[in-house]
């Protein structure tokens, strides 16, 4: 399929590269379909996109929470998972949201509120963990800063 995307125009999107998200995001409940877009002119990058397929101006920034937290580790109860569909612990993808305001050093992902995937059923949600210690808004500008220049060695 083809997508219309706020950042990267149109995009061809593979059918099995289509997330479904029955109960949509946290406040964002009316959009179902998404898909991970890298950037293509910055592979390097860690951050991709979760764009809505269904309104071309909605696009998440999104990282893998342990290149930021290595000992990430949200605790998630069970019937969260059910309606992805059966799968086992390696089954799951597991993406956090970004904020990036305009002071890029005031940058922070949602380690509270995580993505979660089942790569089988490519069904999605996203759900508030039980971890009292991991904050909507975790500070992580120095954090890509330092993995950046250690990756540019």
């Amino acid at each position: 399929m083809v997508a219309n995307t706020k950042y990267f125009g149109m995009v061809d999107i593979d059918d099995e590269k289509v997330l479904t998200f029955d109960s949509g995001l946290i406040g964002l409940e009316e959009y179902k379909k998404f898909a991970v877009i890298n950037d293509i002119e910055d592979e390097k990058s860690a951050i991709s996109w979760l764009q809505s397929l269904e309104e071309p101006n909605f696009a998440l920034p999104i990282i893998d929470p342990l290149l930021i937290k290595g000992d990430y580790d949200p605790v998630v109860e069970d019937e969260w998972l059910e309606n992805l569909g059966e799968a086992k612990d390696e089954d799951y993808f597991v993406l956090v949201t970004l904020t990036v305001p305009e002071d890029l050093e005031k940058m922070t992902a949602n380690l509270k509120a995580p993505i979660v995937i089942n790569m089988n059923t490519r069904k999605g949600a996203q759900i508030i963990v039980e971890n009292q210690d991991y904050s909507v808004r975790y500070p992580i500008y120095e954090i890509l800063k330092a993995a950046k220049e250690k990756a540019g060695e």
